[in-house]
């Protein structure tokens, strides 16, 4: 499953358990939070400052 920018969070961690690590390391340590399963991964990069391409290459590495 490659992992794209209007993914919502909650999905990527239910479908793909191993990218919590990649996001808690990335910085984003809500993913467990209630917006985590309403927000895209390209919202959440922009709420914390993060590269999105970046992330996106660590998510699907």
């Amino acid at each position: 499953m490659e992992i794209t920018k209007d993914m919502l969070i909650g999905d990527i961690i239910r479908q793909k358990p191993a990218t919590i690590e990649a996001l808690m390391n990335a910085g984003m340590g809500c993913v467990g939070c209630p917006a985590s399963q309403m927000e895209s991964i390209e919202e959440a990069a922009q709420v914390h400052g993060m590269d999105l391409d970046e992330l996106l290459k660590k998510l699907n590495a």
